[in-house]
């Protein structure tokens, strides 16, 4: 027995798949495909708020600048007040590599949730679904694999594309 995908909820074998305790022998499917939900406005407010955060400190250093030189004052006010802006606009830097990190994994997760179907016994099954698109595409390939490895047997796996009536996906 091959195992193609493993997590704490997954197992993608040569014989099986099983989800959530459930198993779905590779035998019993004769079709998988996958659908997109609508966008998570959760995940891009988050987004938007990783934006504001990194964008928040320029700004205000920028504006800073901009009243130092329309106030008027002498040099030395003027120095302090463009100096401080300044600290402030160089404050981002550090924070700016970790709030990189949690927007690139935000689109590296997705923004949609992902549904994987089978037919299983002639009938149409929910096998998953997540919001993280890494993650389905990892489930989905090793389904594909197991299907591939498993068509040595008579009945015919197809693999379909997204959308409601899967349809059989071309092969060279």
């Amino acid at each position: 027995m091959i195992t193609y995908f493993e997590d704490r909820s997954v197992q993608v074998t040569s014989t099986a798949v099983r989800v959530d305790g459930r198993t779905y022998p590779l035998t019993e499917l004769s079709m998988v495909w996958h659908r997109r939900g609508s966008r998570s406005w959760r995940v891009l407010a988050g987004r938007g708020a990783i934006g504001a955060a990194l964008a928040g400190p320029l700004v205000a250093a920028a504006l800073g600048v901009v009243i130092a030189l329309r106030l008027h004052r002498s040099s030395v006010v003027t120095l302090a007040i463009v100096g401080a802006s300044v600290l402030v606009g160089l404050g981002i830097g550090p924070l700016a590599d970790v709030l990189f990190e949690h927007l690139d994994r935000s689109y590296t997760r997705g923004s949609r949730e992902l549904e994987m179907w089978a037919r299983w016994r002639g009938r149409p099954v929910r096998l998953l679904g997540t919001g993280d698109a890494l993650r389905f595409g990892q489930i989905y390939r090793a389904v594909q694999r197991a299907m591939e490895h498993d068509s040595a047997t008579p009945r015919q796996n197809v693999i379909g594309s997204s959308g409601s009536n899967p349809r059989p996906r071309s092969r060279p």
